[in-house]
């Protein structure tokens, strides 16, 4: 086969990995990201990072777990990107769509429960900042998977997740009068660590979604 037989083949394949056709097949693909997200609500990974103890300069005698700190991670962030690195902007963002209507209005796939009456939890904004995050990060992806843009994509789409996030807790917590020390040791708990965990498992995540788009289509 020459090369210029080759090359329009090759297009094509690009061209169809760039994004998901809307079909029976899609419709099914973007019920099983929505899935993945429940499932990710309530799914909690245990991961191990090193710590300076405070009693590290005091005398005090430590051992190897003194330096060692376990957080419990929750993975809605890394599959949020995915998803949108996998479905694109626009089917992404009706998965995400699907999934708070369905916390909403049908059934409990919220951390802390469901219900119209969720909007007025602290951790709401973070659930509504998907949609921005994938239309963002789909839309930088939508040139290609490079490097750079992968790069892009994850510090654009976690930091809008988490500005969002925050913003929204804020503005929750100055209508119910919540204290500063309250509202201080929320954003840490929430978009401290938390933020250096999920953009490098996001990163990760694009990763997956990109060769999951080749196979994909190469089966398909």
């Amino acid at each position: 086969m020459t090369n210029n037989t080759a090359a329009p083949k090759i297009r094509v394949v690009k061209k169809q990995i760039e994004g998901i056709r809307l079909s029976f097949g899609s419709l099914l693909l973007i019920l099983c990201c929505t899935f993945l997200l429940i499932l990710a609500t309530f799914t909690q990974f245990n991961v191990t990072h090193f710590i300076l103890p405070s009693g590290l300069f005091s005398g005090e005698q430590l051992g190897v777990q003194d330096f060692l700190h376990t957080y419990k991670l929750i993975p809605q962030v890394p599959v949020v990107m995915f998803i949108g690195a996998f479905l694109g902007r626009k089917f992404g963002i009706t998965s995400v769509l699907l999934y708070i209507l369905l916390g909403l209005f049908v059934i409990p796939v919220f951390a802390l429960g469901g219900g119209p009456k969720y909007i007025f939890e602290y951790s709401f904004g973070y659930i509504l900042a998907y949609i921005p995050a994938i239309f963002f990060a789909g839309s930088i992806l939508k040139s290609g998977f490079s490097n750079r843009n992968i790069l892009h994509a994850v510090l654009v789409g976690v930091l809008t997740i988490h500005i969002i996030g925050i913003l929204y807790m804020l503005f929750i917590a100055g209508l119910k009068h919540d204290g500063w020390t309250f509202m201080s040791g929320w954003i840490c708990s929430q978009s401290g660590a938390k933020i250096i965990y999920d953009l490098v498992f996001s990163f990760a995540a694009v990763f997956i979604a990109k060769y999951a788009k080749i196979i994909l289509w190469f089966f398909m």
